[in-house]
């Protein structure tokens, strides 16, 4: 599996973003492709420690037994749950969600390690920078294939 440390992931994922359209049709879901963007950025913030959001209880109990799905090499399966405070319902613009979640991707992938959060996943629990760079990664490609791209 890729991860956004690495040039090709990154890359990847930053040509699959500009791929988008603003009438992109979702395959599964209820965010639109703007909304998904904002969406995708909230949780690379989460990433490089921007945003820091406290640990839910049901993570506290059961995360580290789906710890794995978050960084093992099968996709994100179709209309998983999503934390509340990522939830993205308002309208958003395209163009500017867009380029924000690119730039977001990039310096990312810039910062590496030394950059990335040390603050504990809401639901998985402590990660280590290569976990986020690969749960990231998986995490785009699952909205990024959503919308078709």
């Amino acid at each position: 599996m890729k991860t956004l440390f690495e040039q090709e992931g990154a890359e990847e994922i930053v040509a699959r973003i500009g791929t988008l359209q603003p009438g992109s049709a979702r395959q599964w879901g209820k965010m639109d492709v703007a909304q998904m963007m904002a969406h995708c950025s909230a949780t690379m913030d989460m990433a490089s420690g921007r945003l820091n959001l406290p640990r839910i209880f049901i993570g506290r109990l059961i995360g580290r037994i789906f710890k794995p799905i978050y960084t093992n090499e099968k996709p994100f399966s179709k209309n998983g749950p999503t934390d509340k405070q990522l939830v993205v319902a308002d309208a958003r613009d395209f163009a500017r969600e867009q380029e924000k979640l690119k730039a977001k991707v990039r310096e990312f992938h810039e910062g590496g390690e030394a950059k990335c959060t040390r603050h504990p996943h809401p639901f998985f629990g402590p990660l280590t920078p290569q976990q986020w760079a690969r749960g990231s990664y998986k995490h785009l490609d699952h909205h990024l294939r959503q919308f078709g791209v």
